[in-house]
């Protein structure tokens, strides 16, 4: 049975705020640890209105100290903002306080605008380039026999499970060649996934993590009882796609009936292209949308996202996939 998980982006309500965030994503991840979800990821974002996880370590110690087995990680850690000191330094301090309950997967990419990201650098020459250097730099701080003339303090011998994220052939190739487990962000990028595995799993060396490719995929669910409700619940998240998209982020909107069928022609190619890899309808449409993406991409395990307004529809989603997966 393939392995299925939950990734989350603490979404803030319209009309709600981060406090009223985090006690829904707290509830959701006690319901997945239920269901039978392996992971519960959080994502960094920074600077925007309707996404609550920018302090990701913090909000990972919450929900890892709110369930009692399931998996806690960030979906991830976006390293350019960091010192790879630092994020030792909190994924060592996590993987201390919920032993064999923390991951660490890594991106490239800001998580943020441009003017943000300058904000949030560690110096003004950092980049992405030194991307690759980075991770190389934490693993060591994670390794009890890592050449690091500075110890992580916790850090040091925890050998966090690293991961490498993302949305092009760049992440595939690094994440060969490092030997590492790899996720691919397909819930809003998925223009080069099946090229991307395909590189990955050609390329891949085998470390002391993993013997062999672990390819993990996003995919979006917006599951419910009837097609008509289903359809209502997913607006939400068409809305904010398409709001990000033209320059308009904002906190996550109510549904609104008939969306998509308002859209412009330009409207309407964005969230054709985005949300490609998208299951929505009652039980039996997500079970078929979960079962030929499987099929299609072969991963190891399906990371899932539901971003729905209503907290109890969002619940009732996340359940219909578990129901999906689990069959």
């Amino acid at each position: 049975m393939t392995a299925y998980s939950v990734l989350d982006l603490a979404p803030i309500n319209q009309g709600s705020d981060a406090t009223e965030s985090f006690r829904c994503t707290l509830d959701l991840a006690r319901h997945a640890e239920g269901w039978g979800y392996r992971r519960f990821w959080l994502a960094e974002h920074h600077g925007m209105p309707g996404i609550a996880s920018a302090a990701t370590a913090v909000l990972i110690g919450y929900v890892a100290g709110g369930t009692r087995t399931i998996r806690v990680g960030a979906g991830g850690i976006m390293l350019p903002n960091h010192s790879p000191l630092v994020i030792a330094e909190q994924f060592g301090t996590l993987a201390s306080l919920y032993p064999g309950r923390i991951d660490l997967g890594l991106g490239r990419a800001p998580g943020s605008d441009q003017i943000t990201a300058r904000a949030l650098r560690r110096n003004l020459d950092s980049d992405a380039d030194e991307f690759p250097q980075d991770v190389q730099e934490l693993a060591e701080y994670f390794s009890a026999e890592g050449g690091a003339r500075v110890k992580a303090v916790p850090g040091t011998g925890l050998n966090v499970p690293l991961w490498i994220l993302g949305s092009s052939l760049y992440g595939a190739q690094l994440a060969a060649y490092l030997g590492l487990p790899y996720a691919f962000a397909s819930h809003f990028a998925p223009a080069q996934l099946m090229q991307a595995i395909a590189l990955y799993r050609a390329q891949f060396r085998p470390s002391a993590q993993l013997a062999h490719p672990y390819v993990m995929a996003a995919f979006n669910v917006f599951g419910a009882d009837t097609l008509e409700a289903a359809r209502y619940a997913a607006s939400s998240m068409q809305q904010a796609f398409v709001n990000l998209r033209t320059g308009r982020p904002g906190q996550f909107p109510p549904p609104v009936e008939g969306y998509a069928e308002q859209l412009g022609p330009m409207e309407r190619s964005i969230l054709d292209q985005v949300l490609s890899c998208t299951a929505i309808g009652p039980p039996a449409a997500i079970r078929e949308g979960l079962r030929a993406f499987r099929e299609r991409t072969q991963a190891d395990e399906l990371i899932l996202t539901s971003s729905v307004f209503d907290h109890a529809a969002r619940l009732r989603s996340f359940e219909i996939a578990a129901e999906a997966m689990g069959g």
